[in-house]
């Protein structure tokens, strides 16, 4: 605790006593007392036998030597530095560094509202003398000074503000005061403190020669003994509030990352929000599969299962580390997807309701392959998904148990024998006859009882890929309406739904339904201006309590802060960011995050092709001493 500086005065000193009446002396009118007065004096007695000792005189020093740049205050070496200038942009929470610090400090913070009036008359003036200037350098056929345009940028924004009332002028005085047993210790701290300013372009001068002062205005009185100050409007003046990080750190859950704001742990069950989604948005090489995969790993010790939507095998090594099952669906692959599987029953739904919803999600998929249809298509579309079920009697009184689902080849038979659908089947054959033959014209042959089961699509065609995803996504659907269990499926680049409508929409209802049946849906997408375009891709981040925005792309970081509603210092800090930071969103608060991993995670996780060619030498090495 600061200490105030008067021990060099010394109140409430006794003054010499007076000599007591001597006993047995002869009375006289001035002795002869009353009860009552004697009682008065007696009180009195005692106060002064005690002595009148104010509060300074017990927390005083005994001694104070003041030198140049520092005082020694009953041995402890002290010294006050203060801010004199700051950034053009300053980003919230950049005194927190210092703040944090384990060390023996005290702060002062004085702030002093600026008439708006008056402060408008001399900005008016400032406005006048930059354009005067800009005026005469065009005149004289100088090179442009964009110092000088942004400076009347700065100046009309600021008037702008002042007039709308939205902000307000202070004086601010920022002073710092530090302690140390030693002057080579203050020394340096006082050096680590102003390079931790200086890195955020936040500059200090020690007080020399004014001590005294310095210690004087960081002591709890209120006094600003100083006064160097800097004028400073309301938004960057918010940002230096000692208190503002936020805490996301609950008793359950997995460890995501570091607050960057305080170094405090990022733990969090996502399972305990009003839903369990999560959307994911970087730019390419900006960390979010690692982090994907890193928050995989982690859920699955708690006993979650992860299903993954793998675009381009980034998942293939860490499945088959932790056993898991990695299905690669290609037109020569073993592995087969039917899109007339059935879902199964859930709770009271009936055959009727299961055949339904099938047609349903199935209409949505034939959009897909097919392309744009006229209504009569629809209808013939609709009529023929319902036939191609009864050819395999399929129908509400079925028993579904018992049942083989029909597949594509059926459902062209079907269209073939109906009058109107020519040019619908030939657009089926591409798929039962033509190039795309056989990858969805056959029955269902994967097995997904492992923990983690990843469905890569790299090796299908662009054309494909959009098909294959809504198939896969509709086959873990089915699954996970058919069983409730804790699971998280994982969609990479989720863009490439969000491009067609009936894909998006399909996306955005298991997304929206996804809390009823214990299921977590995460979206990752470095496509952002195709995601939030999209009507249902504004949805889905509405409908997902977690978000993790890490490095951003100048393109795209407008849409992304009016979309989370971000600062300017926040923007800054998405486009500046490293690998694995950014900003984590859970519910209503949000923090900055830097994303760490285990050694052993590292090796699991990692997607560095410099890194993976290590590893698989090494593993080759190894093998190669073992044989």
């Amino acid at each position: 605790m600061a200490i105030p500086v008067i021990g060099k005065f010394f109140p409430g000193k006794k003054s010499a006593a007076q000599p007591a009446p001597v006993s047995g002396a002869p009375k006289t009118p001035e002795n002869q007392l009353t009860q009552q007065e004697k009682e008065d004096i007696l009180k009195a007695e005692k106060i002064y036998r005690k002595g009148v000792v104010a509060v300074r005189d017990v927390i005083a020093p005994s001694s104070v030597a003041v030198m140049p740049d520092y005082l020694i205050l009953d041995g402890k070496y002290v010294r006050t530095i203060f801010v004199f200038t700051f950034p053009r942009y300053v980003m919230t929470g950049w005194f927190a560094p210092v703040i944090n610090l384990n060390l023996e400090l005290d702060i002062a913070m004085f702030i002093r509202p600026i008439s708006s009036e008056k402060i408008l008359k001399t900005l008016r003036n400032k406005t006048g003398q930059i354009q005067s200037v800009i005026s005469a350098n065009t005149e004289k056929g100088e090179v442009r000074d964009p110092m000088l345009e942004t400076a009347l940028n700065d100046v009309e924004k600021l008037r702008d503000e002042l007039v709308q009332g939205t902000e307000k002028l202070f004086h601010f005085g920022l002073y710092i005061t530090l302690y140390e047993n030693n002057k080579e210790s203050l020394d340096e701290t006082t050096k680590s403190v102003e390079d931790l300013l200086g890195q955020r372009l936040v500059y200090t001068k020690r007080c020399s020669f004014q001590c005294e002062q310095g210690f004087n205005s960081t002591i709890p009185m209120g006094n600003d003994k100083l006064d160097v100050t800097t004028s400073m409007n309301t938004s960057p003046l918010s940002t230096s509030f000692p208190f503002v990080s936020s805490e996301l750190t609950s008793d359950d859950g997995i460890l995501y990352g570091i607050n960057r704001h305080n170094n405090s742990l990022i733990l969090f069950d996502r399972f305990s929000l009003p839903n369990a989604n999560s959307v994911i948005f970087a730019t390419s090489g900006a960390g979010k599969s690692y982090t994907v995969k890193l928050e995989i790993l982690r859920m699955m010790m708690f006993g979650t299962d992860v299903l993954v939507v793998d675009p381009e095998n980034e998942y293939e090594y860490l499945a088959e580390a932790v056993g898991g099952a990695f299905l690669r669906l290609a037109l020569n692959s073993e592995f087969r997807l039917n899109p007339f599987d059935l879902p199964r029953k859930v709770g009271d739904m009936t055959t009727e309701d299961v055949l339904r919803s099938a047609v349903i999600n199935l209409k949505g998929l034939m959009r897909l392959i097919m392309g744009r249809m006229t209504k009569e298509e629809d209808s013939l579309i609709d009529r023929a998904l319902i036939e191609t079920y009864a050819k395999k009697d399929i129908s509400p009184s079925s028993d579904l148990s018992q049942v083989i689902p029909p597949t594509m080849q059926d459902f062209q038979e079907i269209l073939e024998s109906m009058e109107g659908a020519e040019n619908l089947v030939e657009r089926v054959k591409k798929y039962t006859e033509g190039t795309f033959a056989g990858l969805f014209n056959e029955q269902t042959n994967i097995d997904i009882e492992r923990q983690l089961v990843v469905f890569s699509i790299r090796d299908l065609e662009e054309e494909l890929r959009p098909i294959a995803m809504y198939i896969i996504v509709n086959f873990i659907w089915n699954i996970v309406r058919g069983e409730l269990k804790k699971r998280m499926l994982v969609v990479d680049e989720a863009w490439i739904m969000m491009q067609y409508e009936d894909s998006a929409r399909f996306m955005f209802g298991i997304v929206k339904r996804g809390r009823k049946y214990y299921l977590g849906v995460t979206t990752i997408s470095q496509d952002v201006n195709d995601f939030l375009t999209s009507d249902y891709g504004k949805a889905i981040v509405n409908n997902s309590s977690l978000r993790l925005l890490l490095r951003q792309s100048p393109s795209s970081i407008d849409l992304i802060s009016k979309t989370f509603y971000l600062t300017e210092e926040e923007k800054y800090l998405l486009l500046e960011s490293d690998v694995g930071e950014g900003l984590f969103f859970a519910g209503s608060k949000h923090v900055a995050i830097k994303v760490y991993a285990s050694y052993s995670e590292d090796q699991l996780i990692t997607t560095d092709p410099k890194q993976i060619m290590e590893i698989e030498n090494a593993k080759s090495e190894l093998e190669e001493e073992k044989q």
